[in-house]
């Protein structure tokens, strides 16, 4: 098969081939159909996250198809349609797993990080770990909701009953949950890279009443702020936007320093909060909420040997929505 692998941080992928792996015990085999490309794709790259299995294939956002199954597989048929997220892996024992917070599993394995993901034509998942998607979304339209849309959830579920919601960068995550906000009666207000009009105006087009710079003040303060570009300079700005009692959730697994800040902005019961990885209740929740909305995911199509190139794109903002990988494509569209 052919597979794009990273053989250590700060290179790009390389394209090579690979044999079909075999599913061990309570894995199934997926021929990938689309890998959405995450941010997180670009920490590993970037050694930003610092214990990868090398070499290693990125990508958590997979759709694809059962192929093969290992022994014990009774969730999922031969041909079945699944959905294969970041978190791959945990250990089923501890006082997290038991409690339904497998997301703070310490033994815990990650897709693309330390289980070879989704850039390649065929990949390995754990059976508890992969889920039925719904038949309203293709391949590529289904991928970013594995990983913006799950993780993009988790983070909007941390903000409680709050009616004016700020999301700070408006990229994969953020126009998925714009969507969900709006549908709920939300109140939007989206914060761009400064200068970026063409993220502002499609933050209006899916909802928003207000968009502007991260470097700008809303026009009213905030019940809650989900900050999703990973830049720690921007929790004292959402700090400061917030109403009191109001909540920041830190939604990406990475995030620049955090400068320090005046107590004044966090007190009168302002709480920060962070958001790690997902459960299996989120993503049967969501993807039972999305179609309901319904989310339109907005995808640009890239070919598997064009991964490095959708991580640049990715990585200096010219994507609107994410970027999805389909290893049968000989090109972009």
């Amino acid at each position: 098969m052919h597979a794009m692998i990273l053989e250590r941080p700060h290179t790009t992928l390389k394209e090579v081939q690979r044999p079909v792996p075999e599913p061990a015990r309570g894995q199934v085999l997926v021929k990938v159909a689309a890998c959405g490309v995450c941010r997180t794709d670009l920490h590993v790259v970037d050694g930003d996250l610092t214990e990868p299995k090398l070499p290693i294939v990125p990508g958590h956002e997979i759709v694809g198809r059962v192929v093969s199954l290992g022994q014990g597989v009774e969730r999922f048929a031969q041909g079945q349609r699944v959905g294969i997220p970041w978190l791959g892996w945990s250990c089923g024992e501890c006082k997290y797993c038991r409690s339904g917070r497998e997301n703070l599993c310490v033994q815990a394995r990650y897709t693309g990080y330390q289980i070879d993901g989704g850039y390649a034509e065929y990949t390995l998942a754990d059976q508890r770990y992969c889920f039925p998607l719904p038949e309203f979304y293709s391949d590529i339209e289904a991928a970013p909701l594995l990983c913006a849309g799950l993780i993009g959830y988790r983070s909007y579920r941390m903000t409680g009953d709050a009616q004016r919601l700020g999301l700070y960068g408006f990229g994969a995550a953020a126009h998925i949950i714009a969507q969900v906000a709006v549908h709920q009666g939300k109140r939007l207000f989206a914060f761009t890279r400064p200068g970026d009009t063409d993220a502002q105006e499609f933050a209006r087009e899916l909802g928003a009443e207000w968009a502007g710079s991260s470097e700008d003040s809303p026009p009213e303060a905030l019940d809650a702020a989900i900050i999703f570009a990973p830049v720690g300079s921007l929790l004292p700005t959402a700090l400061r936007a917030l109403a009191r009692g109001g909540t920041v959730v830190c939604a990406g697994i990475h995030m620049s320093d955090i400068p320090s800040f005046p107590y004044s902005i966090l007190w009168e019961e302002r709480i920060v909060r962070s958001v790690a990885n997902l459960t299996r209740r989120d993503a049967e929740e969501f993807l039972a909420l999305a179609p309901k909305v319904p989310v339109k995911t907005h995808v640009q199509r890239y070919s598997l040997s064009e991964a490095n190139t959708a991580l640049e794109d990715l990585r200096h903002g010219r994507l609107r929505g994410a970027a999805v990988l389909v290893p049968q494509d000989q090109g972009r569209s």
